[in-house]
């Protein structure tokens, strides 16, 4: 057998979507909301995450559109300029996607070392 196997690693993502199976909202656009509540600002969380303004800014409408509700708010201008705020529904799903990847992680990387494990065996 190869010694590559010993190399092997599970990934896996996690993702909401329609009944007719289109993605909606998945990890990166959660990390994309997180950092947005790092940084206080979308175009700063952009660029902590290498992602552009204007494909960003789209698909964050289109998911907003698909689930009926806003994920940002955006506060304009000022003296102190202006900032991006999370809604309480943002704030509720990246709770979720973090109370999955809590309690789920493990269990799921487990399983796959125990087939990987079975995959070595059988192939001695």
């Amino acid at each position: 057998m190869s010694s590559k196997m010993n190399h092997l690693r599970l990934n896996y993502k996690i993702w909401l979507e329609t009944s007719e199976n289109v993605g909606i909202l998945g990890d990166k656009k959660c990390e994309l909301l997180k950092a947005i509540d790092e940084t206080g600002s979308m175009n700063d969380a952009m660029k902590k995450l290498g992602l552009t303004y204007r494909k960003t800014w789209d698909k964050l409408r289109k998911i907003e559109n698909e689930l009926g509700f806003t994920l940002i708010h955006p506060i304009r201008g000022g003296v102190d300029g202006g900032r991006t705020d999370l809604t309480l529904e943002s704030r509720i799903i990246i709770a979720a996607f973090e109370k999955f990847h809590a309690e789920h992680d493990a269990i799921i990387r487990n399983g796959f070392d125990t087939i990987l494990s079975e995959m070595k065996q059988n192939m001695t």
